[in-house]
């Protein structure tokens, strides 16, 4: 073995492959075979095969979320097509869904759209090796590297406790993973056995999928008992109106304290002034629209951090019910 690792570690090794010999992922294997017990030569096979892919630095580089406007990210998301979808998705998984929302709280509907923004209820699961996605984000792409790097770990401690061989699993660009496209951490704290079988499989197995990100949800604080959103307006479009929308995604001031800002509220929110909203400009073809989003707004950019995405998911689902409230499916 030990002839083995010099050949493999001598000057040729750039030729194998794209991460085998670089001083950064020697340094990273290390540490993993430190702290985490891996094996060294098996470590060393799988960097032999990982490859860097420039266009997930490209696409990495310039997210939806940062270069649409909220009327174009919402006709990609909220379309016929995936509310067609969603319908049957709900329709066909009625029962676990139900039992997700028993177990977990959070709103099936909610769960449903979830799925449908990230992989049109797994029809676009990723087609990228996730070793080879979160390989390249974690040595070529400084701006969020440790965060990668860390998610890497993720997965190779996944792949030994689940007994997955790491270069089978496929994803996103960035590594996310199954019908809900958990990232690496998120399958290790949050991924269920929802059906028992003593698998907890997010990649072919809706059960398992649903409660997953049910528990996702309830676990970063679902409370499901109020307004997730409201659409406001606003008695003037000051500047510090503007400063402060898009400012927070966590709820930041008092209704009382929007109102003070010149928010107008609805009657309904009048015997609730203390509750805490933060404040969106949501861009339209022309203009802008404002909503103000509460607790529950917040818990849906836990799962991606985006005001745009949230609201997306969101109206998706209610999109979803009212559709299926009026086919006589709702319980």
């Amino acid at each position: 073995m030990v002839s083995a690792l010099i050949c493999f570690e001598g000057s040729s090794a750039y030729a194998i492959g794209d991460y085998v010999g670089r001083p950064a992922v020697d340094s990273y294997v290390d540490s993993l075979v430190a702290e985490h017990d891996f094996s060294r030569q098996a470590l060393e096979e799988i960097f032999r095969q990982a490859e860097k892919k420039d266009k997930i630095i490209e696409l990495m580089s310039r997210p939806a979320e940062k270069r649409l406007q909220w009327y174009e990210y919402r006709e990609i998301l909220v379309d016929q097509p995936r509310v067609k979808l969603g319908l049957q998705f709900w329709q066909e998984n009625s029962e676990t869904l139900a039992r997700a929302e028993k177990v977990y709280g959070v709103d099936a509907a909610i769960i449903v759209a979830i799925i449908g923004v990230e992989t049109r209820y797994g029809r676009i699961t990723g087609s990228y090796r996730v070793v080879d996605a979160l390989a390249t984000l974690g040595f070529d792409y400084p701006p969020r590297a440790q965060f990668f790097l860390s998610e890497l770990t993720q997965l190779l401690l996944l792949a030994r406790e689940e007994g997955k061989r790491p270069m089978s699993l496929k994803g996103s660009y960035a590594g996310a993973m199954g019908y809900g496209q958990f990232i690496s951490s998120s399958y290790r704290n949050y991924a269920v056995d929802f059906d028992d079988d003593g698998v907890r499989d997010i990649w072919s197995n809706k059960v398992d999928a649903i409660g997953s990100v049910a528990n996702y949800f309830a676990r970063h604080g679902w409370q499901g008992d109020g307004v997730v959103t409201e659409k406001i307006s606003v008695k003037e479009v000051t500047p510090e109106i503007l400063e402060l929308a898009n400012s927070s995604l966590k709820p930041n001031k008092t209704l009382q304290q929007w109102q003070d800002l010149g928010v107008n509220l609805p009657v309904s929110m009048s015997e609730d002034l203390q509750r805490s909203a933060m404040l969106m400009r949501m861009g339209q073809l022309v203009g802008a629209d404002f909503w103000l989003g509460f607790d529950d707004f917040y818990v849906i950019t836990r799962y991606n951090h985006s005001r745009l995405y949230a609201m997306a998911v969101y109206q998706l689902s209610e999109t979803i019910r009212e559709l299926r409230a009026q086919s006589g499916e709702a319980e």
